[in-house]
């Protein structure tokens, strides 16, 4: 009983400091992660939203080594990062699966035939997300990208090539929308 007492004297003084974190529409997220021994930094935060009606999917974070406003020195880095989704609406694998695929094919049409094995296995992986439910690709050097999906880990694909090419969908010269590029480079999340 003193011990909690005491911590929220000292929490109410200022003298402790519980995490920080950043939100966006609602969802907040870690300032930083930690991988493998690393420590990554929130980027920033972004909002996937489709059709016309602008309807909210997601919202994403981008946590990576060295904070940065240019894609071009993300996508060229070879240091660990991670994307983080948390689904704002339910979202079957059908319909996840085809728009990774349709990212894939936009934003690294050179590289997808060379990746079309390791992409497919990605996309075997995918499974109905329900809203609140997030969805995290951690890319750890060496090792390659793991994939998380509603707190499973489905497994890890390899290649630096393939970690470059995920990323590439947000970050690339055709992200699923713009506002969602500007705000995980550091931007607004709306």
């Amino acid at each position: 009983m003193q011990l909690r007492y005491l911590l929220a004297i000292l929490l109410g003084a200022g003298m402790l400091h519980p995490a920080q974190g950043r939100e966006c529409k609602g969802v907040a997220f870690a300032d930083s992660a930690e991988i493998a021994g690393t420590r990554l930094v929130l980027n920033g935060l972004g909002v996937r939203q489709a059709t016309i009606f602008r309807v909210n999917v997601y919202v994403a974070a981008l946590y990576v080594v060295s904070p940065a406003s240019d894609a071009r020195r993300i996508l060229d880095s070879d240091a660990a990062s991670r994307l983080t989704m948390q689904f704002l609406r339910n979202v079957d694998a059908a319909e996840l699966r085809q728009r990774f695929s349709e990212g894939f094919e936009k934003s690294s049409p050179q590289s997808a035939p060379a990746l079309q094995g390791r992409i497919a296995t990605f996309n075997s992986w995918m499974t109905d997300i329900r809203s609140g439910q997030r969805m995290t690709f951690t890319h750890v050097p060496a090792r390659g990208v793991e994939v998380d999906i509603a707190g499973t880990l489905r497994g890890t694909i390899p290649g630096a090539d393939f970690a470059r090419a995920l990323l590439r969908i947000w970050l690339g010269d055709t992200p699923p929308n713009p506002q969602l590029k500007s705000g995980l480079l550091g931007g607004s999340c709306d």
